[in-house]
């Protein structure tokens, strides 16, 4: 008998049959969703005002007022609308079938797994979805469900099964950046264009218990009132914390989700959102090339590891890149990627501190913190003046912030020691109208601390300007003068060629902006580049073509 976690042609054949709603393509028009949805027209019918339908958002769009309705896949649908107090986002999914048709289901499957001989049940997720999708044709017929709606009975049994419940939906929206539950209740959300919004989706104290439960053992955690608190990594990368048990959490156990894009946003995403401006994206460019140390700094949901990732696509292909993090988020492309997360609820302990002594002996072209909080800042700034670049990020929201951060308990770097950082990038979450928008507010270079002063000596290089909603670059950088300059073993008669070339590859940047925004994109230019030079990937990017594209 062949095994149903197999692709033998049968069961491949009942796989994709039992996925056709799970895998069909999104609808292009309203229409075509209804038609294909009835519960979906059903839902539209008791509205007052009807919602725009987008098959594709735009991240550089704006909405003033959003009342939008875009589709996920899957036959799921979301509906955001204002709100008095705040927006709403309404989840719209396959309606479930009764209790009863869900436990005749697992018995009808659980009894025809015990019949047969020999089964295997794969260690991915695919695997594991495609037994279960082959069991759930094969037994169908002997469970009444009602006509055209087989296909709701399996979605309904997969989530329970090897998802994640109520959670399903807001895990497929890739334009959530947090899913969080206080506690029986609703279910929040923070959207990337329309902030905090309150879902449509209310659970119970009963139903957060049994899915967190049901979580923890198939990640193989221990979750109970002795360990109430945890930390998962979803299979996507999202950041998973709970906290368990009316004890210590009033209203009942809470938890809230980091979601993890699925590819980084880029540098020219960044651009088109107005975060940064393609002058910076160029000056890092280069300061990148030749191992410069930065700090993304900002309070909370400023947005620093997003660009922290979008920079790192910026250095060279070839270099060798150490990250080391609590929970994992750094995502490039490197080939030469070591990533490492530290280790702290089994076994003996990894620290940041220790495995940033480790990375020191690997040889790394840079070593990514994830973020530094402790002890392991002043191990950073060893690496650093022992020649190691270091990019990280710190909660800060201004330098002088920063520097006391970094000089007082429990990181307790050396003041004369902060020089060794050559740079800042500051970030903030601000409102433009009725939107919540992240932008960087400044960009300050390092020149050395003065002991005779007491005081960090710095020069601002770009800064915010709120009127114009705009990064403005101030004409001059220290950095480019006293460290690009010898690294190419250039004079100083040739700083307005390395000025002319930081305005080039803005212009490239402003053509990924424009036209090819997507990481692979941006690194396939940043790879270009290094192998043809600025330019001629420069004149394919004023033609408006892909800039990546150079004939060798």
């Amino acid at each position: 008998m062949r095994l149903l976690g197999g692709r033998g042609r049968g069961e491949q054949q009942l796989w994709e049959e039992g996925l056709r709603l799970l895998r069909e393509g999104k609808p292009e028009t309203l229409e075509e969703a209804v038609e294909r949805h009835p519960y979906l027209a059903e839902y539209l019918e008791k509205l007052d005002r009807k919602p725009r339908y987008y098959p594709k958002l735009d991240l550089a769009a704006g909405v003033e007022e959003p009342n939008v309705l875009y589709p996920l896949g899957m036959g799921i649908f979301v509906h955001v609308e204002s709100g008095s107090e705040m927006g709403r986002y309404n989840l719209i999914e396959p309606p479930a079938p009764s209790r009863e048709i869900l436990d005749a289901v697992e018995t009808e499957i659980a009894r025809m797994v015990a019949s047969m001989k020999r089964i295997e049940i794969p260690e991915d997720p695919e695997g594991r979805e495609r037994v279960l999708v082959n069991l759930f044709n094969r037994i169908k017929g002997r469970v009444k469900i009602p006509p055209g709606e087989e296909e709701y009975a399996l979605y309904h049994f997969l989530r329970e099964k090897i998802r994640h419940g109520f959670l399903d939906g807001f895990l497929e929206d890739p334009w959530l950046e947090d899913i969080s539950v206080p506690g029986a209740g609703n279910v929040f959300v923070y959207h990337k264009l329309f902030g905090s919004l309150i879902s449509n989706v209310v659970v119970s104290k009963e139903e957060i218990d049994k899915l967190l439960k049901s979580i923890a053992e198939r990640y193989g955690k221990v979750l109970s009132y002795t360990h109430p608190i945890l930390d998962i990594h979803l299979p996507d990368g999202s950041r998973f914390n709970i906290v368990f048990g009316e004890d210590i959490s009033l209203k009942g156990s809470n938890f809230t989700i980091r979601k993890f894009s699925k590819e980084p946003i880029s540098v020219a995403h960044l651009c088109r959102f107005g975060t940064i401006s393609e002058e910076l994206a160029a000056y890092m460019w280069i300061l990148l090339d030749i191992g410069v140390s930065c700090f993304f700094c900002g309070e909370t949901a400023s947005g620093k590891t997003t660009s922290l990732n979008a920079f790192l696509g910026l250095v060279r292909s070839d270099m060798k890149i150490v990250s080391i993090e609590e929970t994992p988020e750094v995502n490039i492309f490197h080939k030469n990627w070591v990533r490492e997360v530290t280790r702290m609820h089994t076994g003996s302990n990894v620290t940041m501190f220790d495995l940033l002594k480790a990375a020191l002996r690997q040889r790394p072209d840079y070593i990514i913190v994830g973020e530094i909080r402790g002890e392991e800042g002043r191990i950073a700034f060893q690496a650093i003046e022992t020649g190691h670049p270091v990019i990280s990020t710190m909660h800060a929201g201004n330098l002088g912030q920063l520097f006391q951060r970094l000089t007082s308990d429990p990181i307790n770097v050396p003041k004369s020691h902060i020089d060794g950082l050559n740079l800042t990038i500051f970030q903030a979450r601000m409102e433009r109208g009725t939107k919540l928008v992240r932008r960087v507010t400044s960009v300050m270079e390092i020149i050395g601390y003065d002991a005779e002063e007491g005081q960090l000596n710095y020069l601002p290089v770009f800064l915010y300007d709120a009127d114009a909603d705009h990064l403005r670059f101030l004409g001059s950088s220290y950095l480019m003068e006293t460290k690009v300059l010898p690294f190419r073993g250039w004079g100083r008669e040739r700083l307005p060629e390395l000025y002319e070339e930081m305005r080039r590859r803005a212009e490239i940047i402003r053509c990924l902006r424009e036209r090819y925004p997507s990481y692979l994109d941006v690194w396939r230019t940043v790879i270009a580049v290094e192998r043809f030079g600025v330019d001629p990937v420069y004149e394919r990017a004023v033609e408006g073509e892909p800039p990546w594209i150079v004939e060798g």
